[in-house]
């Protein structure tokens, strides 16, 4: 099973939490108001602060939210609340560029497997009265209600010291185990005695352990991871939103054990794995994506696990602002491009934030549309209430018709006999490229992402194997945002669109293509440049036609852009900020006739 070894010599106490007089406890003295409203619900974090060597580490600074403002902290030293049941500390590694990421779980302070085991023997009877549960949190409820059945709180617990600190000499991971016989003689009418620390603890686990993701929960819980991976034996690495790169300290001993993990993790999600099939993708509950590879014949450091998180509310149009990914004259582009029916890629690198600035700027358009979006893995996040979602399925059966397969191909032909007012591709890899562009060529709008280094090379992959795009179509696509993680002037990790380009067209006689730039990041004091003011193809000879401005008058459309801009910025600084609450904003102004 895994473990977690914490990265420092810790002071051992035992697990009588409920029994600490904070009126007396230094530490608890310490702490801000936030941090005290905390750990008087979770005291556990309490004990975990008691565990540290403070005049080694430094005592962590609690903050009951986390900030991009943060991002700037050299080294940090902090605790932040992710629930009532985890909290976090990032604590800095001297001999590491990667901090540590320690999950505070109230189980962390004692080996509760003995009393587990016990749990459980009493639970298999009960459990076998219920119906089958129709899903985790029906499970859930039917495990918590069993425990309560089977477990009395007992009231006796360990005396404090003076100081507030808990008293011990050890861990307690032998006297709990030593004690198991007083809490049950094997009567099954006879109930467990434990303490109310016990209980929680129990039930965390059993819940974590028995219906979640066991270690790995923590981490799905915690908004402010993007990424987390299992990369075989040795740390979990985590990508935070805020600290960059940590690493946990959760270990998996061997390979077996990690390899039962991953081969447990597979059944819960419901497509266990084998030899045959040693490779999952999936997706769980909360939209987050998985991929598991089995085996260490194919990953040499053992089974590996990669989740990627995804926000239950998209990111706004404001809050990309707020991180820099681009500006409000940019925001204000995309805007009018996409609202008057301009096609557009999202292109760069694996995790440079391409389907977040999609998700973004999907409020662009018009409120009234229906629009279809087309995925092998469910990524979009649609404002919009006439959406169709539409999910490719892998070919499962080997009868005819049985678990027939749906590619993304047969969902975009199906789609074009929809009246959609926008399409919406998650990522283009292949063949349905073509159909994409054959519906932008009979004026259905679309947008996507695609994986290319520039906007050279991604007219390289349309127009070759295996999307096979003619050259003649490529002016359908009108712009191409490129967007990529850099670094920044202060050397850490970015994702900024580096530049947007409009596509002119393909001449012949020449073979060649003709794009412009219109925006481009520069990377020497982090700001953007719209090198294409008073130069806009796309504004001047796509826009301002669909909107009557006459050609004697296009130059019209800049002003129409600076004053977008205006409009941006003043919804922004009125506190707006949130995805839908944009969006509410744009629809209300739809509505009355704002513009």
């Amino acid at each position: 099973m895994p473990s977690t070894d914490l990265p420092f010599e810790h002071n051992k106490v035992e697990n009588n939490e409920d029994s600490c007089d904070l009126s007396q406890c230094g530490l608890y003295q310490i702490l801000s108001q936030e941090g005290k409203e905390h750990v008087k619900e979770s005291k556990h974090v309490l004990q975990y602060l008691h565990m540290l060597p403070l005049d080694t580490i430094g005592t962590p600074k609690f903050y009951p939210k986390l900030t991009t403002k943060m991002k700037t902290i050299k080294r940090p030293n902090l605790i932040y609340p992710v629930n009532k049941d985890v909290a976090v500390h990032i604590c800095p590694d001297k001999e590491d560029a990667r901090d540590f990421y320690i999950p505070i779980e109230p189980n962390m302070f004692n080996n509760y497997d003995r009393l587990i085991d016990v749990v459980e023997r009493k639970l298999a009877g009960l459990v076998a009265n219920y119906d089958q549960p129709k899903d985790n949190e029906e499970k859930k409820a039917i495990l918590l209600e069993c425990i309560d059945e089977v477990c009395e709180v007992k009231t006796e617990t360990n005396a404090v010291s003076g100081n507030g600190k808990w008293n011990g000499n050890g861990n307690g991971n032998g006297k709990l185990l030593k004690f198991i016989p007083k809490f049950w003689n094997g009567n099954d009418d006879e109930k467990i005695s434990v303490t109310p620390f016990e209980l929680k603890a129990i039930k965390y686990l059993m819940i974590r352990d028995r219906v979640e993701l066991g270690v790995l929960q923590p981490f799905l819980r915690d908004p402010n991871i993007e990424d987390v991976s299992c990369s075989g034996l040795g740390n979990i690495f985590i990508e935070h939103k805020i600290f960059e790169s940590l690493k946990a300290p959760v270990t998996f001993a061997n390979e077996e054990d990690l390899d039962d993990f991953v081969m447990k993790l597979s059944e819960k999600i419901g497509k266990p794995l084998t030899y045959r099939v040693p490779i999952l993708d999936s997706v769980l509950p909360d939209g987050s994506r998985i991929n598991i590879v089995y085996g260490k014949d194919i990953s040499k450091k053992g089974s590996n696990v990669t989740i990627r998180k995804f926000s239950e509310t998209p990111y706004s149009i404001f809050e990309l602002i707020e991180f820099g990914t681009f500006d409000y004259i940019m925001a204000a582009y995309f805007w009018i491009a996409i609202y008057e029916g301009m096609n557009v890629f999202i292109v760069g690198e694996t995790a440079s934030g391409k389907t977040t600035t999609m998700n973004a700027i999907t409020t662009f358009i018009p409120p009234m549309s229906k629009i279809v979006s087309i995925e092998e893995t469910p990524e979009l996040q649609v404002p919009h209430h006439n959406w169709i979602r539409e999910i490719t399925r892998p070919n499962k059966g080997k009868k005819e018709g049985e678990g027939a397969g749906v590619e993304m191909f047969d969902l975009l032909k199906a789609s074009l006999r929809q009246r959609p007012n926008e399409i919406i591709v998650g990522e283009i890899r292949g063949e349905e490229g073509l159909i994409v562009f054959q519906g932008m060529q009979t004026g259905h709008p679309a947008m996507s992402t695609f994986h290319a280094a520039t906007v050279e090379k991604l007219i390289q992959r349309i127009t070759g194997d295996p999307i096979n795009v003619p050259k003649t179509y490529i002016d359908n696509l009108n712009f191409v945002i490129m967007q990529n993680a850099v670094r920044g002037p202060e050397g850490r990790m970015l994702r900024r669109v580096t530049s947007v380009s409009e596509i002119v067209g393909y001449d012949a006689s020449t073979e060649t293509f003709s794009f412009i730039e219109t925006f481009r990041w520069n990377p020497t004091n982090d700001t953007f440049e719209f090198v294409g003011n008073m130069n806009s193809y796309m504004l001047e000879h796509r826009i301002a036609p669909k909107k009557g401005i006459p050609s004697s008058d296009v130059r019209k459309m800049y002003k129409i852009l600076e004053k977008r801009a205006r409009i941006l910025k003043k919804i922004h600084d009125s506190g707006v900020r949130g995805f839908y609450d944009l969006f509410a904003v744009l629809s209300k102004m739809e509505s009355e006739g704002v513009s």
